[in-house]
Parts: C-alpha cells; sequence; structure tokens
C-alpha cells in the first residue's frame, strides 16, 4: 500500500490542489479581505482570516467526502447549484465593484471586529472564498473516488492533503494582506481591489452561463 501511495499521490495532489487554487485565487481574493478589514488591527485581521480559513476547509472536506451525496438527497442539480451559486457571486462582485472606496484608518473598535467575526462564514467564506465554483470543482474531484479499498484509502488521504494544502494557502495569503496592500501602495490597492470585485462579476457570470448551458443540454434528452 505504501509503494500505491507514494506512486499516484503526487501527481493526484498537484492535480487538485492546482484546480482549487486556480478557482479561489486566494492572493487575488487577500485584497478583497483586506479592504473588507481595513478598519481592523493586524491581531484581529489574523484572527478573522484563521475563522475564514477553518471555515473554508470545513467547506472544502464536506464537498469533497459529502458533497456529490448531500445534493443528491436534497434533489439539488449541479446546474442549480451553479445557477444559484453564481447569481450570489455576480451580486457581491457587483455591489463591491459600485461601493465608496474606503479610506485607510485605524479603527479598532469592538463592533467592527465582532461583525468581522459574523461574516467571516458569510460571506466572506461563502460565497466570495469558497464559492459556487470552488464547492462544484471540489464535488467533481470526490465524485471521481474509485470503490476499490486501497484506491478509497488513497483517494481519502489525497483529498485532505489537497483540503489542508489549500487552507494553509487561503491563511497565508489574508494574513499577508495588509504587507500586498503596503507594497502596492494605496492607489495600486484599490485599482487591484476593482479589479478583483470586476473579476468576481465575470466570474459569478460564468458560472451561471455554465449552469444554464449545462440545463439546455439536457432538455433534449429529458423531452426524448
Amino acid at each position: 500500500m505504501f509503494e500505491f501511495l507514494t506512486s499516484r499521490w503526487p501527481g493526484d495532489f498537484l492535480f487538485g490542489f492546482s484546480a482549487l487554487f486556480a478557482i479561489i485565487n486566494p492572493y487575488g481574493m487577500a485584497f478583497i479581505f483586506h479592504d473588507r478589514t481595513v478598519g481592523l488591527s493586524e491581531r484581529e485581521r489574523s484572527r478573522v482570516a484563521l475563522r475564514i480559513a477553518l471555515y473554508a476547509f470545513a467547506v472544502l472536506l464536506v464537498s469533497l467526502y459529502f458533497g456529490s451525496y448531500i445534493l443528491r438527497f436534497f434533489g439539488i442539480s449541479m446546474p442549480a447549484l451553479r445557477i444559484a451559486g453564481g447569481l450570489v457571486v455576480a451580486v457581491t462582485g457587483w455591489s463591491m465593484l459600485h461601493a465608496a472606496p474606503v479610506t485607510p484608518g485605524h479603527a479598532t473598535s469592538t463592533a467592527d471586529f465582532a461583525t468581522m467575526q459574523r461574516m467571516a462564514f458569510f460571506p466572506m467564506t461563502i460565497p466570495l472564498t469558497t464559492g459556487p465554483g470552488t464547492i462544484a470543482t471540489a464535488i467533481a474531484l470526490g465524485s471521481n473516488r474509485p470503490t476499490d479499498l486501497d484506491g478509497l484509502f488513497h483517494a481519502s488521504i489525497v483529498a485532505l492533503v489537497v483540503a489542508l494544502g489549500v487552507t494553509a494557502t487561503i491563511y497565508h495569503a489574508f494574513t499577508r494582506s495588509s504587507a500586498m496592500a503596503r507594497l502596492v501602495g494605496e492607489e495600486g490597492t484599490s485599482v487591484v481591489t476593482r479589479l478583483s470585485a470586476f473579476l468576481l462579476l465575470c466570474i459569478g457570470v460564468e458560472i451561471m452561463i455554465t449552469g444554464v448551458v449545462e440545463i439546455a443540454r439536457s432538455l433534449p434528452a429529458s423531452s426524448a
């Protein structure tokens, strides 16, 4: 079994990690995270980042191991998940794109920190960090697990390591968001944040289009 794991797991890990990393884009999302937490201290921002990372880890694990079963239990199709989730992402990107620019300050009120703690799961984790695209990708990765014992054990270990790797990357990117913002400057941060919001809007629209296309393709087969 050890030879089986060592011979296959690096390629499977890189495949799963790269797929999730590309769609989450944690270092691009770090600027949006910084924009939302600009009034917090570094310690408070790190605590919020840790909470988001833990929530993201839970979302990834559930999606990788049980996502397809949950969708089947509630009778939710993948196209429906894409359309509903894509709509939420698009609306979020649109509102961020037209939001008034935030002036960096040093406010560290308990209310601001408490508000961000409550927002850590929604909307910071879902749909901004691990949104419908991430969930759909994770479900697709998890649904291809083999049925034999060795293959199932290997796939389960790889899924766990992938989730840990992606979560660590999210935490690192979000905790370094202040340094990244200082590196590009106030104007550069504003530009990157607006660009990230626009890309988020485009991603949401693309996810919805994918869902609509999947439904359209299934109609002839259903009518037949």
